[in-house]
């Protein structure tokens, strides 16, 4: 395993702790780990899925906007955070690996290592009850 930035590692111990299901992500985009709370969402357990590249992490979950439409990579939360280098929270709808198409709000923001440079992203998201 390569070795991975301080501010990622204390990141992953703060997550574990966390209430909120988030996502942890490199600077490549490659998902690192999600907490507990992600799993229940998720549909599987962390320590059971393997790699998730870049990429792939649209098509694994089916990401759709609000509306149902495809999401297309770029617009993906974590990959806007760690593009523009900023904050960014938009609706999604998402299909788990246990099938169910979900409704949720995101907020993914960017982490930074010494000098300002890109480590990689956070995203934590919540389900939105039908209204």
């Amino acid at each position: 395993m390569a070795q991975r930035d301080v501010g990622l590692i204390l990141m992953r111990q703060l997550a574990s702790g966390l209430a909120v299901p988030t996502l942890i992500a490199d600077e490549s985009g490659d998902l690192l780990f999600f907490n507990e709370p992600a799993e229940l969402l998720l549909g599987r357990r962390f320590d059971d899925m393997g790699d998730l590249r870049s990429g792939d992490f649209t098509l694994a979950f089916a990401l759709r906007d609000e509306h149902g439409d495809p999401l297309p990579e770029d617009q993906v939360p974590l990959t806007v955070a760690m593009r523009e280098l900023r904050a960014v929270h938009r609706r999604v709808v998402f299909r788990g690996f246990d099938g169910i198409d979900r409704r949720a709000e995101v907020t993914a923001f960017p982490l930074l290592g010494a000098g300002g440079h890109l480590t990689g992203a956070v995203a934590m998201f919540w389900e939105r009850k039908q209204q």
